[in-house]
């Protein structure tokens, strides 16, 4: 599903880039930051997601002929159209992991490339990561309180347009099990899913010769929905006499959906009535706006559901709806450069940097990462980076470099994984982090420092500019 063309950027990225090409520019080099400045939804953490996507398009990133007409039209130069014609992205990438724990303030990302081709990949990079970001750190809160239930996205029809083929994806590297999401299983190589809809039952004259069709056309995967009539007066009971007729032809029914009413309630009941009639075996799954607090509320509640199928709170990351991640630069044309503003959170770092994750002498995470300019291998004591008389010494600690190059003059350096790969490893970094920054209410604040030298160079770079005002 590549709709992606050099093109897929802001106005403002190549109306810039004209600027620094007709100035001789064209060549500088140049270090960007991608971070992002609060965590989503209350959360304590998020769940890094969408970096092979990036490469992959950074990797084949050009200007069409049509796309190139199209600037024209716009105004651009024909000169700077010459260019764009030979553009691809020849810089480097250095990024920590996909599917690793993140936290706000600190570099997750950085661009090492001309000036020209990091402003053009900055919309694309905040696009994709932001959103992806955002949905798997949703899908990690449902995981977190749905033990071993199965997870699935049922999200694609909710979904801000070609958004959900992505949202897809994250939620899978954030813990889901499965998804509805046809292409997105076939391109991705995901467990597709589904049951059926309530217009099915709703084409036939009678419940249960619909149930009886759709089970001898579905005999190895068949979900029956149980709620359109009455769920205890007419779904289960007509679930269970053709669960028994498949009984009689080898087959097993695999499970009920509700999709409506007290879900707790209809899931303890319709759990009597199969096991009742000695379907133990048939699961129970459901649906209906569910979110990680309802999924927390009916396993609180003891209800035997199996299986949770999430849609529109999941694709659309509700109710934060989108990632704050920004993109800012670091260092051009050899010397270091800052962002200051009145508020102090917005204030940037400069330099290229390394990012620390420190742990104790058992390797176990602390609850603490530390920035310093990259040729630091370590860092003695960090500081605060918003209050001035605050810092921890990190002399006894170990610590664990995160950021990584993983593309090289344009060409993506790391094996591709799969996303159970990286939804496993997702999960381990997260079981590495105290469960103190995993709880829903009031989780304990991570903490982001950084280094002397590098604070002595935003302090002194902060009085320098304020100097020539």
């Amino acid at each position: 599903m590549n709709q992606f063309t050099a093109t897929y950027t802001d106005q403002y990225q190549l109306a810039m880039a004209q600027v620094y090409f007709k100035k001789g520019q064209k060549d500088q080099q140049a270090v960007f930051d991608y971070y992002f400045r609060k965590l989503p939804f209350k959360s304590g953490y998020a769940i890094f997601s969408g970096l092979e996507d990036l490469l992959d398009i950074l990797a084949r990133l050009r200007f069409s002929e049509n796309d190139l007409q199209f600037l024209k039209e716009q105004g651009f130069e024909k000169d700077f159209l010459e260019y764009l014609k030979d553009f691809q992205f020849k810089g480097k990438i250095y990024s920590v992991k996909e599917g690793d724990v993140v936290f706000p303030t600190r570099p997750i990302l950085q661009v090492e490339a001309s000036i020209i081709e990091a402003q053009i990949i900055e919309t694309i990079l905040l696009n994709l990561l932001n959103f992806q970001t955002l949905i798997a750190t949703k899908a990690s809160r449902m995981r977190l309180v749905a033990g071993d239930a199965t997870l699935l996205d049922f999200g694609l029809r909710r979904a801000q347009a070609s958004g959900g083929y992505f949202a897809t994806r994250a939620a899978i590297i954030g813990g889901f099990n499965g998804t509805s999401n046809v292409v997105a299983g076939k391109d991705f190589d995901i467990p597709v899913s589904g049951t059926m809809a309530h217009s099915f039952v709703q084409s036939y004259d009678d419940e249960l010769t619909a149930f009886r069709d759709f089970a001898e056309g579905r005999p190895e995967n068949c979900v029956l929905l149980v709620d359109t009539y009455n769920t205890l007066k007419s779904g289960i009971p007509n679930a269970i006499k053709v669960a028994k007729e498949m009984e009689k032809r080898g087959e097993k029914l695999l499970a009920v959906r509700l999709d409506s009413g007290d879900l707790s309630y209809f899931a303890k009941e319709s759990r009597k009535m199969l096991d009742a009639a000695g379907l133990e075996y048939v699961k129970i799954a459901a649906s209906n706006q569910l979110d990680e607090y309802v999924i927390k509320s009916l396993l609180e509640q003891q209800a035997p559901i199996d299986i949770f199928g999430v849609g529109t709170n999941l694709v659309t990351g509700d109710p934060d709806g989108a990632l704050d991640g920004v993109y800012k630069l670091a260092f051009s044309a050899g010397k270091p450069r800052i962002k200051i503003s009145e508020s102090i959170i917005k204030i940037t770092l400069p330099h290229k940097k390394q990012v620390f994750r420190i742990k104790d002498e058992n390797g176990k995470c602390i609850g603490a990462d530390a920035i310093g300019l990259y040729h630091e291998n370590s860092i003695e004591e960090m500081h605060h980076p918003f209050e001035p008389y605050k810092s921890m010494s990190l002399k006894h600690y170990e610590q664990e470099a995160l950021l990584e190059l993983v593309m090289n003059e344009g060409k993506v350096l790391q094996e591709k994984r799969s996303l159970s790969e990286i939804s496993e490893y997702s999960i381990s970094r997260l079981s590495e982090l105290p469960i103190e920054y995993k709880r829903f209410n009031n989780p304990h604040i991570y903490k982001i420092g950084i280094s002397e030298t590098l604070k002595e160079e935003r302090d002194g770079l902060i009085k320098m500019q304020k100097n020539k005002l």
